[in-house]
């Protein structure tokens, strides 16, 4: 049986998670994984490479020259699925703050007639577990200032844990995603709601990482609040033109 379902996990200093993510993922039966892997000193790479002996036809590596920004390894990660046989393409950390588990969910989501599934953590009320209050406020408030500027009917305009049609990513044009932060998320689901596909929130919830250290940073949150504006302008400007 040819595999259709990949998982992208990014990686830049996960040597605390990344066998355990792989390990977790995989017991959930038919899955490959793809780690975009960022040139990490802490040896992520090496890891990988060891598991690859043991999963060699369904774990793969795409090494880049240096930590380059999430939204450049998710378009790395989505063109090396293009260029093969995947019908879903998924996104998800590495840090456990997404419940492997619920790929399951997002994927029957996408079978049900979804075209982009999202695994929401504000589409049933607030479902963080383990952040300070002032990030949960931020991030909740971060995708109700999006709902507000662009219209998107999505409740968690920055989630991170995703599952694609094949379909999504050959629509749109990857070389003018411009994003390359958190942003990205946003400008991802905003340009699949523009070309009218047909968007889902799974209820999530997301429990922040217990190893490792976190990459966010209020550059990221700087980038997305201006991204917005322009997005929704250049979307308007494409309308009167």
């Amino acid at each position: 049986m040819v595999q259709d379902r990949l998982v992208i996990i990014p990686t830049y200093n996960e040597k605390e998670n990344i066998e355990a993510i792989i390990r977790k993922v995989f017991s959930l039966g038919d899955f490959h994984i793809l780690i975009v892997e960022d040139n990490s000193p802490d040896g992520t790479a090496t890891i990988v490479k060891s598991l690859q002996k043991e999963f060699s036809d369904a774990l793969h590596i795409l090494e880049r020259k240096g930590k380059l920004g999430l939204g450049t390894a998710y378009i790395a990660g989505f063109r090396w699925a293009l260029e093969r046989s995947y019908s879903y393409i998924f996104e998800m950390d590495a840090d456990f703050s997404h419940n492997p588990e619920d790929l399951l969910r997002l994927h029957k989501a996408c079978e049900d007639g979804a075209d982009l599934a999202i695994g929401s953590r504000y589409v049933t009320g607030v479902n963080v577990v383990n952040w300070p209050m002032s990030r949960i406020l931020m991030s909740y408030f971060a995708s109700k200032y999006v709902k507000f500027v662009t219209g998107m009917p999505v409740n968690d305009a920055t989630a991170g844990f995703k599952c694609y049609t094949r379909r999504v990513l050959e629509t749109i044009n990857l070389d003018k995603v411009k994003m390359t932060g958190y942003g990205f998320q946003i400008e991802m689901k905003f340009t699949a709601w523009k070309l009218g596909f047909h968007i889902v929130e799974v209820p999530i919830i997301f429990t922040d990482r217990q190893e490792g250290s976190s990459k966010m940073s209020s550059g990221i949150f700087g980038e997305a609040f201006w991204g917005v504006i322009n997005m929704k302008i250049n979307s308007l400007l494409k309308k009167r033109q």
